[in-house]
């Protein structure tokens, strides 16, 4: 198991953890812990097999609101040198993902969101978007990313895991990894 860190933010302990060193940056928000985050394994897939550095963040216990926390977010980026970075997240923490990217294009290559919440906050203009969901899922229905996709259209690629349900990226990691690897690294 990689190695937890705390960066300290605005009185707020946000928990992080770094892997890999490649060349191409992958910022994923949890949803929550880092000890429950069903990224765990995508991310240190992407980091050993893939050659991505990735950087996963939690949820500092006292956190609030999606705007603190895509806040600390981007303070732990600059922590680590991040000038840029793919952004994303799983169900919330792509909706986290989705606000830092609205506030920070210049940070973003690009959106990644695995499953999306439906909550009204809009896509930042220019940035590639992927949305990788689960046909079954019952939580965060496939239709959201499709209607997310109907907004910006031109830039957002949809991948739907045929079978999967709301705990897609556990059940179905390697279909998960590998769309992620492909889509990021596809020089």
């Amino acid at each position: 198991m990689t190695q937890q860190s705390i960066f300290n933010h605005e009185g707020r302990a946000v928990p992080y953890i770094v892997e890999g060193e490649g060349p191409i940056g992958l910022v994923l928000i949890a949803a929550a812990a880092l000890d429950t985050d069903p990224l765990g394994v995508v991310a240190h897939y992407l980091a050993e097999e893939a050659g991505f550095h990735v950087v996963r963040i939690g949820a500092d216990t006292t956190s609030g609101d999606r705007e603190e926390r895509a806040s600390d977010a981007l303070a732990v980026m600059d922590h680590l040198g991040f000038a840029d970075a793919w952004i994303g997240g799983y169900g919330s923490g792509g909706t986290i993902a989705r606000t830092l990217t609205g506030t920070h294009p210049e940070r973003a290559n690009g959106l990644l969101l695995l499953g999306v919440e439906e909550d009204g906050t809009s896509l930042a203009p220019m940035i590639p978007v992927l949305v990788i969901q689960g046909s079954d899922d019952a939580a965060l229905p496939p239709e959201n990313g499709e209607r997310l996709r109907a907004t910006a259209p031109e830039r957002t690629s949809v991948k739907t895991i045929a079978g999967a349900d709301h705990r897609f990226p556990v059940t179905h990691l390697m279909d998960t990894a590998v769309t992620i690897e492909e889509y990021l690294d596809w020089d």
